[in-house]
């Protein structure tokens, strides 16, 4: 398969540039940037970014094998990624004043900057703070701006940068005029090929599967009934943390509209009783997750011989939990959350992808739009959404208000405009009134945005009137609640989640 290696310099970007790839029908992959040699061959790439950000500071720490340089395959440096590579081939680049924003200036629109023209007129900047005093010999300049090269290439040796953050056409052009990759990733490929491989990986023993009813677990669910059909038997945990009759509602459309082996768990008590008094957020998704294997290895016992377990891991969790050289943003419950004697082995169909290419395959799986529209729900579910301890009395709170949200945001149209919503039980009490009664309740907090595949996201501008009749309704219909407030944070820097 042809692929695209992102070796990252520590930059949020290289999730944004490996999402665009992926958007011109190209597999990419993250890698750290001091990846060895053998490793990124091994993955036989048709090119390779070098993502860094638009400053030296990362640059000045940064020393990639020259090897890398001569293995004929075509390389992108971006911001630091192309300090690197000039500095490397013989070319200097040094600090300079900084200046404000100006248009980058294209002098030559072959192959990078390819039906450009428009784009750079508008949307193209570079900032000063950074000069190239001296191409590497063979580089000529492509672009300029801030009194400096924006942008240079060696095309005998395939070698390119560029200072600022390129537009997707950009990226586009890179990949498919200067790699020339064939578009041959899809989706119903993707499909075909991981049938196959879960086929040839479980052989003729049992499968579980654990299914919440999201859209991560009921994709992988399916992908794997697919492909081992009544070896698959799939367990749904309810774990304490759902939401709103969500447990009825799931257990209903996989036993009655699914040929899936369903099984049923009310796990509650035991997740509850481990959380209690837990208020730090990573121990609770740790606790959550290795609660949820338990409950796993218990059930599978009952079910014989079971080697098995899948996953609904998707490419963003294994990004966001630290792998590689990558930091931790936090663990999520299937990656950095699962016990070191995990007693199965893995199936994670959906690992390779972004989660706006779950719903494309949702939909070429012919899932019902309940489940390939429903808005992200996290692993750890309303764990991390009541912010402190976890008790059922907050739990409660939280479902009702909760429900109250999604029910507005269906009813007046905005539900599908939203790529993800919900409310927060924060550990902040305020003193209210109710019927000339002075209260000390809860505060709840709305949150929605709108992702493409979760790696940054932006906070949705909703109608003042619908804001108003959700907290009218949640003040007046939820009892513990006595002040509503509406989150305007964007990720980064904050994530979609607040623990």
């Amino acid at each position: 398969m042809e692929m695209i290696v992102v070796l990252d310099f520590g930059t949020h970007h290289s999730q944004s540039i490996a999402r665009n790839i992926r958007d011109c029908q190209v597999y990419s992959e993250i890698m750290p940037w001091n990846a060895a040699i053998g490793e990124i061959t091994a993955k036989n790439p048709a090119g390779i970014i070098l993502s860094g950000a638009a400053n030296l500071d990362a640059a000045q720490k940064i020393l990639l094998d020259s090897e890398i340089y001569n293995l004929g395959i075509p390389i992108l440096g971006i911001g630091s990624g192309m300090a690197v590579m000039l500095e490397q081939l013989g070319g200097r680049v040094e600090t300079g004043p900084n200046s404000e924003a100006e248009l980058v200036q294209i002098s030559d629109f072959q192959d990078l900057f390819w039906d450009c023209a428009e784009l750079a007129a508008e949307d193209l900047t570079v900032s000063g703070g950074i000069q190239v005093q001296k191409l590497p010999p063979g580089f000529k300049e492509l672009a300029s701006g801030a009194g400096q090269a924006a942008a240079a290439a060696d095309r005998s040796r395939r070698l390119y940068g560029v200072w600022f953050d390129p537009d997707a056409k950009i990226i586009e052009n890179f990949v498919l005029r200067i790699c020339g990759c064939s578009q041959s990733w899809t989706m119903d490929r993707f499909i075909a090929a991981t049938v196959e491989a879960i086929r040839r990986q479980v052989g003729d023993k049992k499968v579980v599967c654990g299914l919440s009813g999201g859209i991560d677990s009921s994709v992988a669910a399916v992908l794997v009934h697919k492909a081992v059909g009544p070896q698959l038997t799939c367990i749904f945990v309810d774990n304490g943390l759902m939401r709103k009759n969500e447990a009825q509602e799931v257990s209903k459309i996989f036993s009655e509209d699914f040929d899936l082996n369903l099984v049923a768990v009310d796990a509650s008590e035991g997740f509850l009783s481990k959380l209690a008094g837990v208020t730090d957020p990573e121990q609770k998704r740790k606790i959550i997750g290795t609660e949820f294997i338990r409950v796993f290895e218990a059930e599978a016992k009952k079910l014989g011989d079971v080697d098995f377990l899948v996953q609904g891991t998707l490419y963003p969790d294994v990004i966001e939990s630290g792998v590689g050289q990558a930091a931790v943003i936090k663990s999520h419950h299937n990656v950095g959350g699962l016990p070191d004697d995990l007693q199965f082995e893995l199936i994670e169909p959906l690992r390779q992808l972004f989660k706006d290419e779950v719903r494309m395959v949702a939909q070429q799986l012919g899932l019902p739009e309940s489940i390939v529209f429903r808005h992200p729900f996290p692993g750890p579910g309303l764990g991390v959404r009541v912010i402190g301890e976890i008790t059922k009395a907050k739990l409660e709170i939280l479902r009702e208000a909760d429900a109250i949200f999604i029910e507005e945001l269906r009813r007046s149209g905005w539900y599908r405009k939203v790529w993800q919503a919900l409310a927060v039980l924060t550990d902040t009490r305020t003193v209210g009134m109710l019927e000339e009664d002075r209260t000390y309740d809860h505060v709840v907090a709305l949150r929605a945005v709108n992702s493409e595949d979760g790696m940054t996201a932006d906070w949705i501008r909703l109608p003042y009137d619908l804001l108003e009749r959700v907290s009218t309704r949640i003040l007046h219909e939820v009892k513990g609640v006595n002040r509503v407030v509406y989150d305007i944070s964007s990720k980064p820097p904050a994530t979609i989640e607040w623990e």
